[in-house]
């Protein structure tokens, strides 16, 4: 699991810079200005929770189901809440808004919530374990 946990990281960390220069610079013609700020909230979701999967990779063991558990938030959850986003702002900007897109994005943002939630718990664990 913490192999996968920092190959995730690291592909949405590079897709976020990828999508973030193409957003800046292609899309920025292409999008109305409210489109183009949605697309960058998820770009910027997408790299703080690449950021956060890559610390998580080098901090946990993944050996306990919450934090297995915490992992699958993170991941499936910018996955949900960052593409849906990006989906809805391509569909709207060809003016065929996928409303079936529409609740994926507070879903995904559910999980990521839950998934800070396990991370909080994650982390006094370990403050506990290491407070003399």
């Amino acid at each position: 699991m913490k192999e996968a946990v920092l190959i995730f990281g690291g592909i949405y960390g590079t897709l976020a810079i990828i999508l973030g220069a193409f957003g800046a610079h292609w899309l920025k013609s292409k999008y109305a200005p409210e489109q183009l700020k949605s697309f960058e909230t998820g770009v910027k979701y997408q790299m703080y929770h690449a950021i956060i999967l890559i610390i998580c990779g080098i901090t946990f063991p993944f050996l306990e189901m919450m934090q297995v558990l915490m992992a699958y938030c993170f991941i499936i959850g910018t996955f949900f809440f960052s593409f849906s986003i990006y989906g809805l702002t391509w569909t709207s900007s060809q003016n065929r808004k996928l409303k079936l897109l529409g609740p994926v994005t507070p879903f995904g943002g559910l999980l990521l919530v839950i998934g800070w939630i396990l991370l909080t718990i994650n982390l006094a664990e370990i403050a506990l374990y290491l407070t003399p």
